[in-house]
């Protein structure tokens, strides 16, 4: 291997090691000042964390996270913000769930058009603002958050026994539920069942990396994300980019809630969860738009959400997670951001010194030859 390749490998290596480095400096700040031990509360995290059940908690719960990731990562690569990817996974599982609950068809046909009926809707939902910003300029910052709000509404509103809910049990409302065959089928492993949905998310994973690095689509969208002016001279239509990456965007953003609606609830409820798109927002900048970088970051999102479950039982307060999530997210910020400034400083001497060599001009701080 070149020293130039070994050079980049260890800066690339070197951003997320300090930036974990830092972030469990901060944290063990953090947790000596509410008057915690932190080695004893890192241990016990780790200890809970790693139990069968746990783990595969954490698993199924990454999933949810790696779609919402990637997600947000899409928009983020054209320099667009995605920040209604909550809005668009609720309503998308709610219409998804309405059509599984109602819909009589063969179990297998029944998961492939819930899953379409999803992507279909978190596209449009999304397109909304992307209609908005090329026709009236409207940022899709305030557009998104202000659809996550009116999709919430429309939600709260249809799930009504009077129109499209049902009570089931004692007060729960939900849709009707989707029939037994029609539920995802989940892997077996010792801890209990992970998301047979993982399949879909890793394959979202692969073709996230094959658009965007491997086609003329992912090009433009780079291209226009790192300046539009340029874009627009090699022919590119800023206009159709836009609405094309917000529609894949929400697309993805319809997946969100797939696995649980799938592999866990079969039907939309009062208390499904929201959030995840937000914290999808954290993830993506964890794995700096990386599909594998995404991946392990929802690993350790999840993580630290499961892990927190002990911290309870052990007197410590499971606020101390959020501010470890936090940090860590801005130590992975500063950290390549430092990174990339010594390795530009680093690639502008390297270049200064072979102009130098080709001049025959020796370098600075070495005499003249007598």
């Amino acid at each position: 291997m070149k020293r130039f390749d070994l050079e980049r490998f260890g800066l690339g290596l070197a951003a997320p090691v300090l930036a974990l480095i830092v972030a469990a400096l901060l944290s063990s700040i953090a947790l000596v000042i509410s008057g915690n031990s932190p080695l004893h509360t890192f241990n016990a995290m780790l200890d809970y964390g790693t139990q069968p059940e746990t783990v595969v908690q954490t698993v199924n719960k990454s999933t949810i996270y790696y779609l919402s990731g990637l997600a947000v990562a899409i928009g983020f690569r054209m320099n667009l913000f995605n920040i209604g990817v909550d809005g668009q996974y609720q309503i998308a599982a709610f219409f998804a769930a309405v059509v599984g609950g109602w819909l009589l068809l063969p179990g297998p046909v029944l998961i492939v058009v819930v899953v379409l009926v999803a992507v279909v809707v978190g596209a449009l939902w999304a397109g909304i603002a992307a209609v908005l910003k090329v026709t009236r300029g409207v940022s899709e910052v305030i557009s998104t958050i202000m659809l996550n709000v009116i999709g919430g509404g429309i939600v709260a509103y249809l799930l009504d026994p009077s129109r499209l809910g049902t009570i089931v049990g004692t007060q729960q409302v939900t849709t009707k539920p989707m029939p037994s065959d029609a539920y995802l089928p989940g892997i077996p492993v010792s801890g209990g069942e992970i998301y047979g949905f993982i399949v879909v998310a890793i394959a979202c994973g692969i073709a996230y990396w094959v658009l965007l690095g491997r086609t003329r689509f992912g090009f433009d969208l780079r291209a226009t994300g790192l300046s539009e002016t340029a874009a627009v001279a090699s022919g590119v239509s800023v206009r159709k980019m836009v609405i094309r990456t917000m529609l894949i965007s929400g697309g993805v953003a319809g997946l969100v809630g797939m696995p649980l609606l799938l592999g866990g609830s079969h039907a939309y409820a009062q208390d499904f969860p929201t959030g995840y798109g937000f914290s999808g927002i954290a993830i993506a900048l964890l794995g700096r738009n990386n599909p594998i970088g995404i991946a392990l970051g929802a690993l350790l999102w999840s993580f630290l959400e499961q892990s927190a479950q002990i911290l309870d039982l052990e007197g410590v307060p499971k606020e101390i997670v959020t501010i470890m999530q936090g940090v860590t997210v801005l130590s992975v910020v500063i950290a390549y951001e430092l990174v990339r400034r010594f390795s530009l400083v680093q690639q502008q001497r390297r270049v200064g010194a072979e102009l130098r060599a080709a001049a025959g001009t020796p370098a600075a701080g070495e005499g003249s030859p007598a």
